[in-house]
Parts: C-alpha cells; structure tokens; sequence
C-alpha cells in the first residue's frame, strides 16, 4: 500500500484536512456492514429490507384483457397491491392467510 509522502500530507493539512493513516482506521465489523446501504453505479442496491419468510409474495404470470391493466395502471403506483387487495376481497381470503 503506498504511504503518503511529507508532501503530500502536508498538502492535505493546508486544505483543512488532517492526514489519518489508513491503517489507523477501525475494523469493520458485521454491525457495521448490517447497517451498511450498498451503492453501485450510483444506485443503491441493497436496501436492508428485512426477510420476508414464509408470507412472501409470489411472482406469477397471467394474462389479462388490455382494459382490466390499464384500469390498474391508471391508479399509479401501488396498482398491483391494490389488484391483490381486490383479489382477497373476490376470493373471501383473509389478510395474511396462505
């Protein structure tokens, strides 16, 4: 690992920043990284979403008429949790049951 030189730390110092040695910083330990948000590319891509175990939704594929998704759609964000919300009340399911 390539050390800093009295130069260069001193140029560091004159702009307001003291010069830690990299080697001086703490371990990084699992808390750290349970807390962590993973950038990449400029986007996040781990949120820290807890697991979601047994009562996690399912991906499917059906085919509906073109009208039944618009109409969705048009509610704006949230429409496949409202299409769930209306399935339940169709089929009588009860939040939460599997």
């Amino acid at each position: 690992m390539p050390r800093k030189n009295a130069k260069s730390a001193a140029a560091s110092v004159s702009k307001g920043r003291a010069w830690r040695d990299p080697d001086d910083a703490p371990e990084i330990t699992n808390a750290m990284l349970d807390r962590a948000t993973i950038v990449k590319g400029g986007k996040v891509i781990q949120r820290g979403r807890p697991p979601l175990g047994d009562n996690a939704k399912q991906p499917v594929t059906v085919r509906l008429d073109a009208d039944v998704v618009a109409s969705y759609r048009s509610l704006g964000r949230g429409w496949q949790t409202q299409m769930n919300s209306d399935l339940r009340r169709a089929r009588k399911l009860k939040k939460g049951a599997g």
